[in-house]
């Protein structure tokens, strides 16, 4: 019955003993009918010693129900068995016309195999966000970032003993400028202290960006309470003036690339230079200076071969005007200038320096290096497993999806997933889609 339906002219033609069409896609099989009237492969293993079903076996049409069936059958009798074992194993019976294409949809929409794999969704990779491309001052929006811990001693000589400090990463979202501090401890008044010492040094920014730490939460209700209890008195600030902490969402690093490389960069000098040795604080702050110096004077973009080209943008330049590790500039006082005053001469080369950023740097942002396309194509109500840390995929909690997020682009990257604990919101990285009823329609 399935090869009547899927094959009714080669049927009538062999049930009658005529010679199939030349465009037939059956010719190079050369299936014939056997004393059951059911078609089979002719092929080419005639004069073989393997049995008579491996030799000619059943001819069946991949999108048939039959087929279906018989595939799943074998995937699950043979231990979940993926693409190429599951066509090897289904072909000592049959032969399916499109069964590659049949082998691997059966695996792909096995919710036990789909588990097991564990394999996540990589949305395209998002637009640059306004910080990023607009030109303004340094560190008026920044990125904040712990890494650590290190391992100092608390004095010098002898009887010291080892304790714990972290670096505390603040960069710069328009020009890579990096700021380090050393922290005591990750606790919500050493990082009111650190970020006091920022911004006396750097100035106040506008907006902060981290992740879901306890420190930067607490940090951010503290300022958040002390601005509402003194809005009268700081009504004469204007709104970009004032810290807006704004949190990316839980387990999603990718969100906060920039300062996650900053920190990758940072501990890649830091452990170099320490090694297995204990610095004091006094010490290991020092270092921490030189290596902020050494990341502020690299380049902004590749280097050109050119000998002629000027030396390019660093984000020292945009803090003091030429790299930090460069030699400084001459005395010019002695010379005759032109009619431009001082101010004019300094504003002129900053002007200088934001127009090279928008036109060298800027156009370096344009392409996408990973997540071109956009492979995570959720829904409301889909089933999914929520990838966790140090647990195998079988493990990973089961969750349905009550709402996404879309960006300004109109590809969501969140999702609030509903589990048997409680509301989740996570990124879509995070998530793995179970077969739902498309999956099963071929």
């Amino acid at each position: 019955m399935a090869q009547k339906q899927t094959f009714p002219i080669e049927y009538e033609l062999l049930l009658k003993n005529k010679q199939l069409s030349t465009k037939s896609k059956l010719l190079p099989l050369s299936p014939f009918m056997d004393k059951d009237n059911v078609m089979r492969v002719g092929g080419r293993l005639e004069t073989s010693d393997y049995p008579y079903e491996k030799k000619h076996p059943i001819l069946l049409h991949s999108t048939h129900h039959l087929t279906k069936l018989y595939f799943e059958k074998e995937h699950l009798q043979n231990m979940h068995a993926g693409p190429q074992l599951l066509l090897a194993t289904v072909r000592e019976i049959i032969w399916p016309i499109g069964g590659r294409h049949l082998a691997r949809r059966t695996a792909n929409k096995c919710v036990v195999c789909r588990r097991a794999r564990g394999t996540t969704l990589h949305p395209k990779m998002g637009e640059l966000p306004l910080q990023r491309v607009t030109p303004n001052f340094p560190f008026l929006s920044v990125g904040i970032d712990f890494a650590g811990p290190f391992y100092i001693i608390n004095r010098k000589g002898r009887g010291n003993k080892l304790i714990k400090c972290y670096l505390c990463l603040f960069i710069c979202l328009r020009y890579k400028c990096i700021h380090l501090e050393g922290v005591s401890d990750l606790s919500k008044d050493a990082f009111l202290m650190t970020l006091r010492r920022f911004i006396a040094r750097r100035g106040k920014p506008a907006e902060i960006f981290c992740d879901n730490g306890r420190n930067f939460v607490a940090a951010a209700k503290e300022i958040n309470n002390f601005l509402k209890d003194n809005k009268d008195s700081l009504r004469h600030f204007a709104n970009q003036e004032q810290i807006q902490f704004k949190f990316t969402p839980p387990y999603s690093p990718h969100f906060g690339g920039l300062w996650e490389a900053g920190v990758k960069n940072s501990k890649y000098y830091i452990r170099r230079v320490i090694g297995n040795s204990h610095l004091t604080f006094e010490e290991i702050l020092t270092l921490f200076s030189q290596v902020e110096a050494i990341l502020n004077s690299r380049p902004l973009y590749p280097l050109s071969s050119s000998p002629d080209d000027f030396l390019c943008l660093t984000p020292g330049h945009f803090l003091i005007g030429r790299p930090l590790r460069a030699l400084p500039s001459p005395n010019l006082q002695d010379y005759k200038e032109n009619n431009l005053q001082r101010y004019q001469r300094i504003e002129k080369l900053r002007q200088h320096f934001w127009n090279r950023w928008q036109k060298e740097y800027i156009s370096e942002l344009q392409q996408r290096t990973k997540w071109k396309t956009n492979t995570a194509k959720l829904k409301i109500g889909d089933l999914v497993i929520i990838q966790e840390d140090y647990l195998p995929p079988l493990c990973w909690k089961l969750g349905r999806v009550l709402r996404l997020f879309p960006g300004p682009d109109g590809i969501s990257r969140v999702a609030d997933v509903k589990t048997a604990g409680g509301c989740l919101r996570r990124p879509l990285v995070r998530f793995c889609p179970l077969p739902n009823e498309e999956d099963f329609k071929y």
